[in-house]
């Protein structure tokens, strides 16, 4: 394979579902040698078993990540197959509750602070020496709820804040090292969180979502994928401490707007990657809905 991330050493965390199956799929395209990384009960495997059977080259690692010495050993793990790092992608992250904030359950919070915060510090931390070897550089997963106020999403909107505030001060210390430091940060995504019937949405949450969007539809995890690519990619070199909205417009929209959307756009592209897995993400999760 060829392409614009050729003979590129990428991390993928995440990589058995949703928008990190798509990365790990696009990046494989592109030509990238992978180390995938998730939990145990994760797809990772059969995502690999994808990029191998189509000639790429994908290695897996399972493991919490937000425990250290998962995250330690997952990016030795790439070292040893491939000799360096070129690319970590921190997408590992979890949405388990819609409630107000009174009502948040704690044990869901340290969940979700864990995963979605926790698991980006370390892998990076452990990242960054061997990145600083191959002038590499890291993109994570924001959100648009990182950047607007949305109800009943408080805690996972303050995580993806603090993975935009982390990035743009690992860019500014990093490009002494010459390492670039990205976010991308999607905004309704078809995947198993932005529907009820597999996630912790409910129908008026959902229908909002959607109307509030002025494409008036859900994002394709392929669309994401893409926007990873380029900034994985040397075409990107001058980027760095980038959010990267991937959403619609919903951050910059106010008001029922989606529904006067042009058919054009409401339509979702047909994509070309092989996902098996858009809308396995929170399979063998425990999530809630407070209303």
């Amino acid at each position: 394979m060829s392409g614009r991330l050729f003979d590129k050493v990428a991390v993928v965390t995440g990589a058995g579902t949703g928008i990190g199956e798509a990365i790990a799929l696009k990046f494989a395209q592109e030509g990238a040698r992978l180390l995938l990384v998730g939990l145990p009960d994760d797809p990772v495997e059969d995502v690999a078993r994808m990029i191998n059977g189509a000639g790429g080259f994908a290695e897996t690692y399972l493991g919490d990540i937000a425990e250290e010495r998962h995250a330690e050993a997952a990016i030795e793990a790439c070292v040893s197959a491939y000799g360096r790092i070129d690319v970590l992608v921190n997408n590992a992250g979890v949405f388990l509750a819609a409630a107000e904030t009174q009502d948040y359950p704690i044990d869901k919070f340290d969940e979700t602070l864990r995963a979605n915060v926790r698991s980006v510090f370390l892998m990076t931390k452990f990242a960054l020496p061997h990145l600083q070897k191959t002038y590499g550089n890291i993109i994570s997963t924001g959100s648009e709820a990182g950047m607007i106020g949305i109800a009943k999403n408080t805690m996972y909107g303050g995580t993806k804040a603090f993975i935009h505030s982390f990035m743009r001060g690992v860019a500014v210390e990093q490009a002494a090292h010459g390492v670039r430091a990205n976010c991308v940060c999607p905004g309704p995504i078809d995947t198993a969180w932005t529907h009820k019937s597999s996630g912790p949405m409910n129908r008026e949450m959902e229908s909002t979502m959607i109307d509030a969007t002025p494409m008036g539809r859900r994002g394709t995890p392929e669309e994401v994928a893409n926007v990873f690519c380029f900034l994985a990619s040397d075409e990107a070199s001058y980027v760095t401490g980038a959010l990267y909205a991937v959403d619609g417009g919903v951050t910059i929209a106010k008001g029922s707007v989606g529904s006067a959307a042009s058919s054009h756009f409401k339509k979702q592209p047909a994509g070309r990657l092989p996902t098996r897995h858009s809308h396995d993400g929170l399979k063998n999760k425990d999530y809630e809905t407070i209303t």
